[in-house]
């Protein structure tokens, strides 16, 4: 049994420090020696594991997914979906400015953007789905049944992307933009004009072709 817990917490220092090189390297650029010393283990574990280093890669990217939990939404039973797209922006807001769990797996995200591996893709997409579905369902009941999916793909894309910002400008260039250092309050704000530019957007387009065809 002492063992077993044994391998177990192996295998977590080895995910967490797989999380950290990852983040800070690429996974190219990451060595398995380095991972392996920081977490206080022997190369030979991870072949024991995980395989090779990809397997590792992907593994990580899935623990550090998972350790940030779902999106910190309000419960939406009776809210107006105007409220809940702002509590979805704020939480993306949060998750892209975080330096703890949550700034690893950007970071990671980042690392990935920048030197794409193809190796989460399908990881990806299956571990994002649940969050993206619960946006597409904010969007639609705002757009209404009335238009076509295409815009309310189109939506989300913008809603995102505005959000990313914080991701892929670097913290001093934001800041210089913005006239002041990055702080919770900024945040706040930043959110709150997000979500009120989208809105905007979202029903001044309609959400899809049928507007450009009027």
């Amino acid at each position: 049994m002492a063992q077993r817990e044994d391998g177990k917490e192996t295998r977590i220092r080895l995910l967490n420090a797989a999380c950290e090189v990852f983040a800070k390297k690429g996974f190219r650029d990451a060595k398995v020696a380095d991972i392996c010393q920081q977490a206080g283990a022997n190369v030979a574990s991870v072949n024991y594991y995980f395989g090779d280093k990809a397997s590792l890669y992907t593994e990580a990217w899935r623990h550090s997914f998972n350790e940030i939990g779902e999106l910190p939404l309000t419960a939406s039973a009776g809210r107006a979906p105007e409220d809940e797209l702002r509590d979805y922006v704020y939480a993306l807001m949060q998750n892209f400015t975080e330096q703890n769990a949550l700034g690893r797996f950007s970071r990671l995200y980042m690392m990935e953007l920048v030197n794409p591996t193809g190796l989460i893709q399908e990881t990806w997409r299956e571990m994002i789905e649940p969050r993206r579905r619960k946006l597409l369902e904010i969007i639609q009941k705002i757009i209404g049944e009335k238009t076509d999916y295409e815009g309310v793909l189109f939506c989300e894309m913008s809603i995102v992307n505005q959000c990313r910002a914080l991701l892929t400008i670097g913290r001093s260039d934001l800041e210089y933009l913005l006239g002041q250092p990055i702080s919770p309050e900024l945040i706040r704000r930043l959110t709150d004009h997000i979500a009120r530019f989208s809105l905007a957007g979202i029903k001044a387009t309609g959400g899809g072709r049928d507007d450009r065809n009027r």
